[in-house]
């Protein structure tokens, strides 16, 4: 059977929920591709941000030197990250959580779109866009606060404490990821891992599925495009993340019994 590009495979979906259901204990990990039906974009996507821009402005180094030029190009992306809402994907992952079949969320996102959704255990590994940071002192902002400062002209924003400049409270090039020891942990105690819109291709993070993966664990894919780690899929589902995942929670609650 030919599948339209859009199309879930429904076999691969099934595969899915029984290795969901059946698992001791599963984990999501997702990348930016379970964000882009909430109109932010991806990064390594057809349409992704490192088609129009350098990644080399989202790293320590660029901040460091050019600390105006890297806040004009995040104060353009927090225009899309602040109006944004959390779309079928994020909910799916919400409610599996409160149904008690995936136990934590990993991601590589900085939009907290897992929380808004209800998600409770979430590790961001790249860190959140929702503070700005003190280089300096250590002391942290509301974002509004900083791009409230970017407004008025004040670019790169400045601590009120000590005058150092603020930077997102993000995981920038360069930079060591947060609470990646909690986040491997995780994968290591784990026998199953859905892995929602991330190319895999930016480590450490995604080691995740390759710990899952060599501890015996069962892997799930679900990307438009293929991933760097599609070798190691026990199942992959190509198609977009709020179609999949609306029908992996639909199939999860019709064989659990759960209306």
């Amino acid at each position: 059977m030919i599948m339209s590009e859009h199309q879930c495979n429904t076999e691969d979906i099934k595969k899915a929920a029984d290795i969901l259901i059946n698992a001791r204990h599963a984990i999501v990990f997702t990348g930016a591709g379970i964000s882009t039906e909430s109109g932010i974009p991806d990064f390594r996507g057809p349409q992704g941000l490192w088609k129009q821009y350098n990644p080399e402005i989202a790293s320590i180094d660029y901040f460091l030197q050019n600390p105006k030029d890297f806040w004009l190009f995040y104060r353009m992306r927090m225009s899309t990250l602040f109006v944004a809402k959390p779309n079928t994907a994020h909910y799916a992952v919400a409610e599996l959580e409160r149904m008690g079949i995936i136990k934590a969320i990993i991601t590589q996102n900085v939009d907290g779109l897992h929380q808004v959704a209800g998600s409770r255990n979430v590790i961001e590994l790249h860190g959140t866009m929702k503070r700005a940071v003190c280089i300096a002192c250590g002391r942290t902002y509301p974002m509004e606060v900083a791009i409230r400062k970017i407004d008025s002209g004040q670019i790169p924003p400045l601590c009120d404490e000590c005058g150092g400049i603020l930077k997102p409270d993000t995981v920038l090039f360069g930079e060591p990821v947060k609470d990646f020891d909690k986040a491997r942990e995780l994968a290591l105690m784990s026998d199953a891992v859905l892995v929602v819109g991330s190319s895999l291709s930016v480590y450490p993070a995604a080691y995740i599925p390759i710990f899952v993966k060599e501890m015996g664990g069962k892997v799930i894919i679900i990307n438009m495009e293929s991933t760097d780690l599609d070798y190691i899929a026990d199942v992959i589902i190509r198609c977009k993340a709020g179609d999949a995942m609306a029908l992996l929670l639909k199939e999860i609650k019709e064989k659990s019994g759960i209306q």
